[in-house]
């Protein structure tokens, strides 16, 4: 049964979800569509993976799918710093980075905890 109380790994992803979905815009309109979709699915991803853990049938259902949300993230990272480095594309905001490695860290200490209790 998910418990609605205040999440802050699940608003956190929502947000930055949100804030990826304003930079895959740039991207359309730069006529990126390829990267746009990559960053698109895999930034939204991130969110949709926590959301779906809080729903877990078990903790190791839960620990599998925070992995996901954490490679999705990764992901995320690596599309999003070819936008960086690229002179091609549009560059991302430092806030999707800072915000990204939050996550990351997150997700990573939501892992190691669970699998230790």
């Amino acid at each position: 049964m998910r418990n609605d109380k205040e999440n802050i790994i699940v608003n956190k992803t929502f947000d930055f979800a949100l804030n990826i979905i304003e930079f895959s815009e740039k991207l359309y309109k730069a006529n990126k569509f390829s990267l746009a979709n990559q960053i698109f699915k895999s930034g939204t991803s991130i969110g949709a993976n926590v959301r779906e853990a809080q729903n877990a049938e078990s903790r190791a259902d839960f620990i599998h799918k925070v992995k996901i949300a954490a490679k999705e993230a990764d992901e995320t990272e690596y599309w999003l710093s070819l936008c960086l480095q690229s002179e091609f594309l549009c560059s991302p905001d430092e806030k999707l980075f800072k915000d990204l490695r939050e996550i990351i860290l997150i997700l990573s200490k939501i892992i190691s905890t669970s699998k230790f209790k």
